[in-house]
């Protein structure tokens, strides 16, 4: 099965499959416009989508990234990353950030890509979401901020 991944108009996004990383509707229509939009499609499916926001002066901020229930585990989600980030640092990046919780497999998945925790936001799940948000039967409350550096010289 091949994967290919490409760039889509932000108006296109997959919203169902967005919605599987961040529960907010609201957030995502927020920051979609000034994004770019990239999905990995096998057979014609859209089995995965990420969201990429610009931050300032070669900083970009991964704000999004899913894979269908029935395509996960299967390398898809790591294949999407791994073209998002080779994306922006051929694009002249600096670096790519993300935030996600302290816990579970989404840490985890980030820091097998390179990614290395910058700091801590805490209280961030409890602020900006009306809803409580739980993995795993515990209650996020704080976000981790992960990064990657294309340019070791930069601190």
């Amino acid at each position: 099965m091949s994967l290919l991944i490409q760039e889509i108009p932000t108006t296109d996004a997959p919203m169902k499959l967005l919605l599987l990383a961040d529960p907010s509707a609201e957030k995502i229509r927020s920051y979609l416009p000034e994004s770019k939009c990239f999905v990995a499609i096998s057979n014609e499916i859209v089995m995965g989508a990420c969201v990429v926001k610009p931050r300032g002066a070669g900083v970009h901020e991964l704000m999004s990234i899913a894979v269908h229930p029935d395509y996960q585990q299967s390398g898809n989600g790591t294949a999407l990353l791994k073209w998002v980030i080779d994306f922006f640092q051929r694009a002249g990046a600096s670096q790519l950030e993300v935030g996600t919780g302290t816990f579970g497999y989404q840490l985890s998945f980030y820091q097998r890509q390179g990614f290395r925790v910058t700091s801590i936001d805490r209280d961030f799940f409890l602020e900006n979401y009306d809803e409580p948000i739980f993995e795993n039967g515990i209650q996020l409350m704080d976000m981790l901020r992960l990064t990657i550096r294309y340019n070791k010289d930069i601190v």
